[in-house]
């Protein structure tokens, strides 16, 4: 795959991006962020992010374990109740044409997060996704592709 755009080159759109997301976590523990950005990651089948986020996750304590399992938090014990809660709103979010965020989604979300948070996490939500398809449409690649084409 040939990379499209230089994400990584000076551009005021993108650094607006990534001001609005690091505002969002100022907001949010970074282990937590590290699950959903992962898990939208996974989702939007973004290996560029997937590569990024798994390894912000592991520097913030995140253990391979639970990065194995995040496809399958539904069925795992591993995953607090706000994280739980976390996951289904990035899930809810990430695939909105599909979900139109439900309100029992929200319920949830609403139980382990102040609407403060909620904001924060629906903006890094927004944030990730926007990045997932900038790095797609881009065709970035993460260094394990770099190393390998030369």
């Amino acid at each position: 795959m040939t990379p499209r755009i230089n994400l990584a080159s000076p551009n005021e759109g993108i650094e607006a991006m990534r001001a609005a997301d690091g505002w969002a976590q100022t907001k949010l523990e970074p282990k937590l962020l590290g699950l959903v950005k992962t898990r939208a990651s996974q989702i939007n089948g973004c290996t560029f992010c997937l590569h990024m986020h798994s390894g912000e996750a592991f520097k913030h304590g995140e253990t391979p374990s639970r990065l194995l399992l995040l496809d399958g938090w539904h069925e795992s014990a591993l995953f607090s109740d706000r994280e739980r809660a976390a996951l289904a709103w990035t899930e809810a979010l990430t695939r909105i044409a599909e979900t139109h965020a439900p309100d029992d989604t929200y319920e949830e979300v609403r139980r382990h997060f102040s609407q403060d948070e909620i904001v924060a996490l629906s903006v890094a939500i927004a944030m990730i996704n926007a990045f997932n398809r900038l790095a797609i449409g881009a065709r970035a690649q993460h260094p394990a592709d770099v190393r390998k084409a030369a």
